[in-house]
């Protein structure tokens, strides 16, 4: 089950830029900065009301963020859900035809086990998983 939005993923060209953007934005400091080198980003979490926004930076031109903004420019990137047992959704997901980009869970930011479903099977968003470790 589907407890909230988890966060909400930005790609940002600039982290310095962006950070300062939405700390002005939201009138608060991030509360956590974390660099996820298993995908070649740094991040920065800014919490909003019970979900958050992760601004995420390539640090390697082979990262999945470099790729996106190469293509689509900056912006959103995707939507993560909490949930509580992410193997049984990973199945049940599964089982209702969604494909998944990762279907064993992997170490994610914030202390997070994530996978992530492919955009071709949810309307062309890409959709994160995370479940608390």
């Amino acid at each position: 089950m589907f407890d909230k939005i988890e966060h909400i993923g930005i790609a940002v060209k600039d982290m310095a830029v962006s950070k300062n953007l939405f700390s002005l934005l939201l009138n608060q400091e991030p509360y956590k900065e974390e660099a996820v080198s298993s995908e070649n980003v740094n991040t920065v979490f800014f919490q909003t009301g019970e979900s958050k926004i992760e601004l995420l930076e390539a640090i390697s031109s082979e990262s999945a963020i470099a790729k996106f903004i190469e293509k689509k420019g900056e912006g959103i990137h995707h939507i993560a859900f909490a949930v509580k047992d992410i193997l049984y959704e990973v199945d049940r997901l599964k089982s209702e035809g969604f494909v998944f980009i990762n279907e064993t869970p992997k170490q994610g930011a914030d202390n997070k086990l994530v996978v992530f479903l492919h955009p071709k099977s949810s309307n062309s968003v890409l959709i994160e998983l995370c479940q608390e470790r």
